[in-house]
This record gives structure tokens, sequence and C-alpha cells, in this order.
């Protein structure tokens, strides 16, 4: 599906204007909520979008681009995608802002917008030019993984051959984000990268949507040994929402969900730990169409067996509503449910990028 295509009809946005100010004081009265990582498609219309919001959802980090290419076309597609997002804020100004620093998100929130921070799920574009990050901060682009789940020039992903880790260049880039203030991403990351860049690293960085390998053995998971060690240098890990990654249960799944974010609470602290949905904003059919789309999009790492990679009640637009339900449900003092619901990411935001 071509995410370029979309443009909100002149109707659904003088919708979207009436609204702002009935949800601008509702946000700016309720708690933050913050997905560290998740999904804002070019064809979500106005309503969906405005569900989203009344969900609670303040903030969100997108990944721009296809992080399965490398050289000339990962460069060429990251600074297209810059572009792409850029006009689709631009051309829906009452849904949506830019964020480039933390302020950002009290202003959307006053605004009745959803704060947008940009992330790069992988480092291929930056291709061995430092100076290509510093282009890449100036387009406003605040996050960046490291690898995505192969080998680059950077490091090792979690689905490379052997247990390589971060790399003589990988430091360059780690050293290169933290005098810029781009926050550090190790999503996708094997664990001996993962380690690498977290000692590396001058600041705190995140892993901004996984699960927990001690609940459930998913190649995307992250050891309790890593978890301790990220904690302890001040970052933050996002529980994602991913079916697969959580339990091999169909049906049911939600509670699997809030046991690995209670499981990363009670073994490093509320003050670590955040939600990553990783997840469409849509109500997910599995018809043969998506299907397709799917495909499409998942190239090799496309496993029908994995499908649906949703869990039923977090499918839709209003799932941060689900979400904070069953956090708090865990039983948690509500300070430390906020921390978790967005405060632990804006956070890290604040003290990385400013």
């Amino acid at each position: 599906m071509d995410r370029r295509q979309f443009v909100l009809s002149g109707a659904a946005m003088t919708a979207a204007v009436a609204m702002a100010p009935t949800l601008a004081a509702k946000q700016t009265a309720r708690p933050l909520t913050f997905d560290a990582m998740g999904e804002v498609r070019f064809e979500y219309d106005a309503a969906l979008v405005g569900q989203m919001r009344d969900s609670g959802l303040d903030a969100i980090t997108v990944t721009l681009c296809d992080p399965k290419t490398y050289e000339t076309r990962a460069y060429e597609d990251a600074i297209q995608a810059v572009l792409d997002h850029d006009a689709h804020i631009a051309a829906n100004p009452a849904l949506f802002l830019k964020a480039t620093r933390t302020a950002d998100i009290d202003v959307a929130r006053r605004n009745g917008q959803i704060a947008i921070y940009y992330l790069f799920q992988n480092s291929t574009q930056f291709g061995r030019d430092l100076d290509n990050i510093d282009l890449f901060y100036k387009l406003g682009v605040r996050s960046s993984q490291i690898t995505y789940n192969d080998q680059n020039w950077a490091g090792a992903g979690c689905k490379e051959l052997g247990s390589n880790g971060l790399t003589h260049w990988g430091r360059a880039v780690v050293e290169r984000m933290n005098k810029l203030g781009m926050l550090i991403d190790l999503s996708h990351a094997n664990m001996q990268t993962m380690a690498d860049t977290i000692n590396a690293s001058a600041d705190p960085v995140i892993i901004s949507h996984t699960a927990c390998m001690a609940l459930h053995n998913n190649v995307r998971n992250t050891t309790d040994e890593n978890l301790r060690l990220l904690a302890s240098r001040g970052g933050v890990v996002g529980i994602c929402q991913m079916r697969p990654f959580l339990t091999t249960k169909r049906k049911g799944a939600l509670a699997d969900y809030f046991r690995h974010i209670d499981h990363a609470v009670k073994l490093i602290g509320a003050d670590h730990v955040a939600i990553g949905s990783d997840r469409d904003h849509r109500v997910v059919e599995m018809t043969d169409a998506y299907i397709a789309e799917l495909k499409a999009e998942e190239g090799a790492n496309f496993n029908e067996a994995d499908w649906p990679l949703f869990i039923d009640e977090l499918n839709g637009p209003r799932r941060m509503e689900v979400v904070w339900d069953g956090v708090r449900k865990l039983g948690y003092a509500s300070s430390d449910v906020e921390k978790i619901m967005g405060t632990n990411v804006r956070r890290i935001y604040q003290d990385v990028i400013g």
C-alpha cells in the first residue's frame, strides 16, 4: 500500500478543526499517554485519529520508512520519507504536530493534536558518513535504531547468525548521536550489540518495542540481563503489543501482554518501563487483501504462522483505554501507572533530545 497517496478531505478537516478546542481541554487535563513506537499511516482519516486521541494518545514515535534497505536506496528512501511525513503533517495541522523537542508534547496537547516524533528503525540511511546523522537531525529526526534484523556497518540484528556486537563504526555512530542529542533505540538488535551499545552510550537509550525473553522465547525479545543493564544506565523499555512476541496463544493473549509489563516492572522498576505498541491503529481484519498488504510490506520477514499479530482487545484506535485499564489493575501506585503510560518516555526524551 502506498502511504503517500492519502490526503484528508476538506469536510473531514473542517470537522477536525471544529472538535479541536474540546479535545484540547480533555488532553491537557488527563495524564500523559506516549507510545514509544507505533504507527500513524497516511490513510488514517480524521475520525480514526479522533478516536486515537480520545483513547488517551498524546504523543507517538513513528517509523519513517522501510528499514530493510541498504546503501544509496536506504539514504534516498529516508530523505523521501522525511519529506512525505512533513507534508502529511503540514496538510493536517488540526490533527498532528511534528515534534523535535520534548516541550512540543505540551504544545500538541494544548492544541488538541498528537505530537509525532520521527524514528528510523535502522542506521543504514547514514551510510558510512557521520555527517548524514547531522543532516537527518537537522531534518527533524530525533531517534534511530542501530540495527534492524540483520548485520549492518554498525552492529548485528536479532536475526543475524553468530553473536557479533557493536562495531568500531557503530561506536562512532553512538558517539555522534550522543553529541547531537539523537535518541539511540536498540529494538531489533541482538543481545551483544544491545549490551555493547548501552555500555558505549554516554546517554540513556531506549528499547522502544520489545517483550521479555524470560516469559516468551522469541528472537525479538530482550533478556533479563540486558533489561537490568538498560535500567542501570537510566534507559527505558517499551513493551510491545505484537502477539507472537508475547505468547503462542491466539485467543486470550491480553493477559500475557500485561504479564510482560508486570515482569519488566518487577525486574527493573516502574521508572524504566513504557508502552511501545508497534501496532496499527486500524481495526484489522485478516482478509486476503490485508494479507497481500502484509506480504508486500514485510517481504522476507513475513511468516504466516505468526498472524494475526494483534491481540483482539487491542485491535483498533481506542486500544490505549484498554491498556490504561489493564496497567491500573496490576495494582501499582497511580504515579507508577502514569510513568509507564507516558512520563517515562517523556523523561528519556527530555534527558536526551531536550
